[in-house]
């Protein structure tokens, strides 16, 4: 068994695994479920090789000091992660637990089978349950990483030839209404909270109406005062939503000049930048190669630009926390991805020692990134700590959450290519343009974790906000995906980390995968247009990796049998890649029309996808169907608008997203390999999914669309070129 590092840092069996006296068995992971199913592909691998009933698992909510640091639940590494060490977490137990029943019984360890729970001799018929060997008990010792784990024809639980299939964890509660998320938490004594915030990020408070205070404090609700950090609480939320929009209307704010008004797309490639060669998906620190010269023997050479928008997560409840501050110890109940390592930014911020600070994650607003969680569980500690004993319930309004939450970048992507008479590609150019993805709350020297959350910038002692560097690993931030697939002969690839651009940004799902997939894959068409090739054809010929040429197979067939008579503009376009180029393999094929008000109305998409072992296969559909429909609403609406003022998509109709009127009949093919290892899912299918819409629309009007997203007044705009 390879290194597991959530393993290296718990080897204990006992930080993940409990028997109950009641026959209950509890996993805990560090991983949180904010939809993706993990929590369900946990207690289905548990099950499996403990051999017990699914619905006997509990897999707890995860919890400083109680559940397994694994760091961020980010990346599509979950399975990897949590699920891997899980497994040998549950085939150590099981291990453990026979050789306590062989004694019990006074057999043979051999003679031994195990039903949900049930551990009976085949030579004697006496019998002994888990629980009654182990329960309440501790294990003592640590997982054997080289525990044998059952073979894929044994299998009863997971994969594609499972007896039965499950429901999602948690699923019929809030299919039903019942399940609570952190909005709904009540304590007794708690106070609603909401901030009062600042045009911008450069306005600072200059002063507040005291006559305004005075009156709010005089009907019961409280301020809290930091510098230019200001949130109000009161017993009743109603009177806290109306306190918090008279005080704003009380406050005069230092403008500073607001946000600088300018064209991203201009400055991408003009403003300062850190440069650095990617090879093999890693960037090197060495000189920037220039751009290859045109091989005599090129028949064609294209280049293009494509560009990409800054976008938000999009969520749709806004964020918000509950902490409460007592007896000098903090507790704070979040649904961050990260909970350890915010725990520790939070910690240094307010100056406490992280024992004294506990994280809980409760159910929230899911994004696949770096929403405004982690800031609203900072603003709800701020506040808890300024009025200690009160349970704080701080939510982040609509307005808070578009405005204020961290946005995925805007990028621009250069790409040039030479291709000879044979149709083959000679050399490859690509280069990305954009800020960071990596400005998640995390240790480090010089407060670089507090100085990520926004609240400590506002502080009458403030933080600067954190100039990152660029990030070095492998297909990490700007340069995810940016090393195509393909088998090119030379390729110079170069990511551009650019400063003094206008708005905070961090993690978004697929990082920059989606903006890289796109180029990639829409200049991939290109060159086969230009050439005079099938596209997916053109594609074969430059993979060398079997799987991947078996995804795109499946999905260049299902297009090609699809026959639509309308007489409206029908376009099918196809789009390829292998996550992190070591993930999940996807391909993606589209058919939409494009009507006469120059909308794109999609039709039908297929997902032809290779996960590698298949647990749920119900989740990993969900998974790569949930990221199309993801990245065919950032395709087709999502853009942050900003002036000067600051940012003015603020609500759902100045930043739409897909309606369910636009959602395409969907057929999703997984391809299963039960001898391999888990292949991250979630964030596959983003970056093909932009490319297929884009390639179908060239088919159905004949137009190439390169800038993201892909709006009626976008397509006319290109209709006049």
């Amino acid at each position: 068994m390879a290194s597991n590092s959530s393993l290296n840092r718990h080897p204990d069996m006992d930080d993940w695994i409990s028997i109950g006296s009641d026959g209950r068995i509890v996993i805990r992971s560090g991983k949180v479920d904010i939809g993706q199913r993990i929590s369900t592909a946990v207690a289905l691998l548990a099950a499996e090789e403990l051999d017990v009933d699914y619905d006997r698992i509990d897999v707890i909510p995860a919890e400083t000091g109680l559940s397994p640091n694994e760091g961020m639940t980010s990346g599509s590494n979950s399975m990897d992660e949590t699920g891997n060490a899980v497994r040998l977490v549950a085939a150590t137990a099981r291990h453990h637990l026979l050789a306590l029943a062989a004694e019990a019984l006074d057999v043979d360890v051999s003679t031994l089978d195990v039903d949900d729970g049930m551990v009976q001799s085949r030579d004697t018929n006496r019998s002994a349950t888990y629980w009654d060997l182990a329960g309440g008990k501790n294990f003592g010792t640590e997982v054997d990483l080289e525990a044998e784990i059952k073979s894929p024809d044994a299998h009863q639980q997971i994969g594609m030839k499972a007896k039965k299939r499950v429901a999602a964890r948690g699923m019929l509660d809030i299919a039903t209404g019942r399940q609570r998320f952190v909005h709904d938490m009540k304590l007794p004594g708690m106070l609603h909270a909401r901030m009062v915030r600042p045009p911008h990020y450069h306005a600072r408070l200059k002063s507040l109406d005291e006559s305004v205070q005075g009156r709010l404090t005089g009907a019961g609700v409280q301020i809290t005062r930091d510098g230019s950090f200001v949130a109000v609480a009161a017993t009743d939320e109603y009177a806290a939503i109306k306190a918090a929009e008279r005080l704003a209307a009380a406050a005069d704010w230092d403008l500073a000049g607001g946000l600088e008004p300018q064209d991203v797309f201009e400055r991408l490639p003009a403003n300062e930048r850190v440069s650095r060669p990617v090879v093999k998906g890693t960037p090197q620190d060495a000189p920037v190669p220039d751009k290859p010269p045109i091989p005599a023997d090129a028949a064609i050479t294209l280049s293009a630009r494509y560009e990409k928008p800054y976008q938000m997560h999009g969520s749709i409840g806004p964020s918000a926390a509950m902490a409460l501050f007592q007896d000098g110890q903090l507790s704070v109940w979040t649904h961050s991805q990260g909970i350890y390592i915010l725990r520790t930014s939070m910690a240094e911020a307010l100056g406490m020692d992280e024992d004294s600070v506990r994280l809980i994650h409760t159910p929230g607003s899911g994004c696949y990134g770096h929403n405004g969680a982690d800031d609203a569980a900072m603003e709800a500690a701020l506040v808890a700590r300024a009025i200690p004993g009160a349970p704080i319930l701080l939510k982040w309004t609509r307005d808070d959450e578009h405005a204020w939450e961290p946005y995925g970048t805007c990028m621009t992507m250069d790409l040039t290519a030479s291709v000879n008479a044979d149709g083959a590609v000679l050399n490859w150019s690509h280069d990305s343009y954009g800020d960071t993805y990596s400005m998640r709350p995390r240790a480090g020297a010089n407060k670089v974790g507090p100085r990520r959350l926004i609240a400590t910038h506002l502080l009458s002692d403030p933080l600067d906000p954190m100039v990152p560097g660029p990030t070095m690993g492998r297909h990490v931030g700007i340069h995810r995906n940016l090393d195509p697939l393909y088998a090119f002969p030379e390729t110079r690839l170069v990511k551009h980390l650019v400063r003094g651009l206008p708005l905070r940004t961090s993690a978004l799902r697929a990082l920059g995968a989606y903006g890289n997939v796109f180029a990639i894959e829409s200049f991939m068409d290109e060159l086969a247009e230009t050439a005079g090739i099938d596209p997916v054809e053109f594609r074969l010929r430059h993979l060398q990796d079997d799987r991947a040429k078996a995804v795109l197979n499946e999905v260049g067939k299902r297009m090609a049998a699809m026959k639509n008579e309308s007489d409206a503009a029908i376009g099918r376009g196809i789009a390829f890649a292998q996550y992190k180029n070591n993930s999940a393999y996807a391909a993606v094929g589209i058919e939409l029309e494009v009507n006469d008000a120059a909308e794109i109305r999609l039709l039908r998409a297929v997902i032809a996808a290779d996960a590698g072992q298949v647990v749920d296969p119900d989740g990993l559909i969900a998974q790569f169907e949930g990221g199309l429909i993801q990245a065919a609403s950032w395709t087709l609406h999502e853009a942050v608008q900003f002036d000067s003022s600051g940012v003015t998509s603020r609500d759902w109709d100045s930043y739409p997203i897909l309606r369910f009127d636009n959602v395409p009949v969907v057929e999703t093919i997984l391809l299963d390999h039960p001898e391999g290892k888990f292949l991250g899912a979630g964030e596959a299918t983003a970056g093909p999914t932009a490319a297929a819409i884009a390639n179908a629309v060239k088919q159905a009007t004949g137009l190439r669309l390169r800038r993201l997203p892909f709006t009626p007044d976008a397509i006319r705009a290109a209709a006049l070129q």
